[in-house]
């Protein structure tokens, strides 16, 4: 931040960096060897929704893009749009556990389609689950404003497992962009899949 911006209160936007979902099915592989953790094929887009015809057609169209970009024979993702009692949106995709890659592209072209149609400023976050034999649920969250990963690990009703988001993030530090500040980790109570 520069002097100019300090007087005046503005602060810069961090640029985020979308590209860094690609890196997730190779942090996918260190979660499950290092800590026993699988995906779960569940991936979503928080966002706030906006009112108007043109937000809810970007919304319809990302989900059609998903569904219509599958190669053929294959079988097509499951999408839903579902709201939170936080005020937020959230696009689900479901996918084989197997298909880490497939998933991120999907919840990049989510984002992509949102950021490119004006909405950006309504992004919040994206959620790729992962989860343990023993029942142990991790969510690594991509800050869209941010441009970083955090571990969120919801054990039960407002509480989460910080030693288990700790070790996530030393794990994936080499991997992924890690957010640095923990007063940025938010707890995402309710998300899907978590």
């Amino acid at each position: 931040m520069g002097f100019w911006d300090a007087v005046t209160g503005r602060t810069r936007v961090t640029k985020n960096n979308l590209d860094s979902l690609f890196a997730v099915p190779a942090a996918a592989i260190t979660l499950q060897t290092a800590a026993g953790l699988n995906p779960t094929g569940t991936g979503s887009v928080c966002f706030r929704s906006a009112a108007g015809a043109a937000f809810a057609q970007t919304r319809d169209e990302a989900v059609q893009l998903i569904k219509a970009g599958t190669p053929d024979g294959m079988q097509a993702p499951e999408v839903e749009v579902s709201d939170d009692g936080f005020g937020f949106t959230w696009l689900v995709v479901h996918r084989s556990p197997d298909d880490v890659a497939g998933l991120c592209t999907d919840l990049h072209a989510v984002n992509t389609s949102l950021e490119m149609q004006g909405f950006a400023s309504g992004l919040l976050c994206s959620v790729i689950p992962f989860a343990d034999v023993s029942g142990r649920h991790v969510g690594l969250v991509y800050l869209y404003k941010q441009g970083t990963f955090y571990a969120f690990a919801p054990t039960g009703d407002q509480k989460r497992d910080n030693l288990l988001e700790i070790s996530v993030r030393d794990q994936l530090a080499g991997e992924l962009p890690m957010e640095t500040d923990l007063s940025r980790w938010f707890a995402l109570w309710g998300a899907p899949g978590l």
